[in-house]
């Protein structure tokens, strides 16, 4: 049983009982869990793949925001930085070094970076995914934890696209093209099945990220998919839905 069936079903006995005061404390203190329980978010990229915008466009903060991640700076740091979410600090996105500009294989960089305390891990890359992603997702899979392929900065590739192709330019089999080609690139390195995700950093309503959202609430286990739920952006109806029935369902009714 779930954490939050668990929770609803001591509301219901309890409801049951008449002992409304009971219901109520349950709820309180369920909701008050939400908001400690921690939730760690690794990204990683290589530099310029634009994870640093991602990082603040997932915590909904604007890159000119003194919380924001530097965008504007070439990546030096060799060390994670921790970006705790503006409202639900439980919840920490973390911009890793990229593989790539460490001197650690991948192995040995999970290790670096303290890879147990993370829940699971964004690849990003603006471009195809390299040799470096590939041989990190590897990593990650053997140690248990779950990752996701991001490929970035989409609407810039899709403008592109738009101004040599003219006439000829279709958005989808664009989107198609570019996403067929990122998954055929890892497979071509090992990665067997890799999840990709289209992303605008600017505009995360459109293209994968809804898509990823879900995907990484399944992935979860359910007091965690609650808390990352309560911290994503308000992007879509969907979500600010979700936020309300998260926070409906565990209100006390009376009998």
């Amino acid at each position: 049983m779930s954490l939050e069936s668990k929770v609803t079903e001591e509301i219901q006995t309890a409801l049951e009982n008449n002992d409304t005061h009971a219901a109520a404390l349950i709820t309180r203190m369920y909701l008050k869990d939400l908001d400690s329980i921690p939730l760690n978010i690794a990204v990683t990229g290589e530099s310029g793949s634009g994870k640093s915008t991602f990082v603040n466009a997932f915590r909904g903060i604007d890159h000119e925001d003194e919380r924001a991640a530097p965008t504007d700076v070439v990546e030096s740091t060799m060390e994670p930085e921790a970006y705790p979410h503006p409202i639900y600090p439980n919840v920490t996105v973390w911009d890793l070094p990229g593989i790539g500009t460490t001197k650690f294989p991948a192995h040995q960089y999970l290790k670096h970076v303290d890879f147990e305390k993370f829940d699971f891990f964004i690849i990003v890359s603006s471009d195809r995914f390299r040799e470096n992603d590939a041989k990190l997702a590897q990593e990650i899979m053997k140690m248990g934890k779950t990752f996701y392929f991001v490929r970035a900065k989409i609407d810039s590739n899709l403008l592109s696209a738009e101004k040599s192709q003219k006439k000829k330019y279709d958005k989808e089999k664009t989107l198609q093209k570019i996403k067929e080609n990122c998954i055929q690139g890892l497979e071509e390195q090992g990665v067997t099945a890799p999840q990709v995700f289209l992303v605008s950093n600017f505009d995360l309503h459109l293209y994968d990220f809804p898509t990823l959202q879900e995907t990484m609430e399944r992935d979860l286990p359910s007091h965690k998919r609650d808390t990352l739920i309560l911290a994503l952006p308000n992007i879509s109806q969907s979500i600010i839905k979700k936020k309300k029935e998260l926070r409906t369902s565990l209100e006390p009714v009376t009998l």
